[in-house]
C-alpha cells in the first residue's frame, strides 16, 4: 500500500488520480488505492475464512451424524429442515439482530448459515458411500472411526466439496459487502469494499468514482472466482 489507508488528511480530500495517489483520495483525504488493497483482507479474506471454517465443521458434524444414524440423525435432519426453510440471508439477519453489527458477528452468522447447508450435504455424501465395496473392505480389515473417515471417506468426497465451496466464495463476498453496505457488517473506518461503497454513495453526483472503484472490485473478483470454480468443476467431471 502506497499510503496509510486509515490516515486522515482533510487538506487532501477529493484529489484526482496522480502518481502519488493513483486512484485519488476520498472525502477524508485517505488514499483510495491503499484502502482498496487493504479491503481485500476484509472482503476476500473474510469469505475464505468463512468457507474454510464452515466446511471443516460441516465435515466433522456430517460424518458424526452419518456414522451414528438413529435418533441423532433424525433430530439432525429435522433441525436442518426447519433452518433451511428460511433463506440464508434471513437467518443471517436474525443472528446479526441478536449479536449486533460487527465483522466478527458477520463471520459467525455466515459460518452458521453455511454450516447448516454443508453439513446436510456432507451427511448425504457419507451415507451414499456407506455401502461401497471399499468402505466395507476397510471395515472388515479393522479400520474404523477417525482413521476410516480420513483414509477412505474424505478423499472420495473432497472433489465435489471443493467445487461447491469454491462456487460459494463469490456469493459470500457479496453477502459480506451487502451487510457492510447497510451498516450491519464491517464498521468505519475499516476499508471493506461494501463499506467503501456505502461511504461513497453520498458523493455519487460529484465523485462517483468513490463508489465505482470498490463496486468494480467486488464485481470483478466475484466473476473471476466463479469462472475459476466453473473451470475446476469441468476438470473434476
Amino acid at each position: 500500500m502506497p499510503h496509510d489507508p486509515l490516515a486522515v488528511d482533510i487538506s487532501k480530500k477529493f484529489l484526482g488520480p496522480s502518481m502519488d495517489y493513483p486512484l485519488g483520495t476520498d472525502h477524508l483525504g485517505r488514499c483510495v488505492l491503499s484502502r482498496m488493497l487493504l479491503g481485500i483482507r476484509y472482503s476476500l479474506g473474510s469469505a475464505l475464512v468463512i468457507q474454510i471454517v464452515a466446511i471443516v465443521l460441516a465435515i466433522l458434524l456430517g460424518a458424526f451424524v452419518a456414522l451414528k444414524r438413529g435418533i441423532i440423525d433424525f433430530l439432525f435432519i429435522r433441525i436442518c429442515d426447519i433452518l433451511l426453510a428460511f433463506p440464508t440471508l434471513v437467518l443471517a439477519f436474525g443472528l446479526l439482530g441478536v449479536l449486533g453489527p460487527s465483522l466478527k458477528n458477520v463471520l459467525i452468522a455466515l459460518i452458521f448459515t453455511q454450516l447448516i447447508y454443508y453439513s446436510r450435504m456432507i451427511r448425504s455424501l457419507f451415507i451414499g458411500m456407506n455401502e461401497k465395496d471399499f468402505i466395507q473392505a476397510a471395515r472388515i480389515t479393522g479400520t474404523t472411526g477417525f482413521k476410516l473417515i480420513i483414509r477412505h471417506y474424505i478423499p472420495n468426497i473432497l472433489p465435489p466439496i471443493v467445487t461447491i465451496v469454491a462456487l460459494d466464495v463469490g456469493k459470500v463476498i457479496l453477502e459480506i459487502a451487502g451487510f457492510s453496505f447497510i451498516g450491519l457488517g464491517v464498521q468505519a473506518p475499516i476499508p471493506e469494499w461494501g463499506m467503501m461503497v456505502n461511504e461513497g454513495k453520498q458523493y455519487i453526483r460529484q465523485h462517483p468514482e468513490l463508489m465505482l472503484y470498490p463496486g468494480l472490485a467486488i464485481v470483478l473478483v466475484v466473476l473471476l472466482l466463479n469462472h475459476l470454480a466453473s473451470s475446476f468443476k469441468k476438470l473434476d467431471q
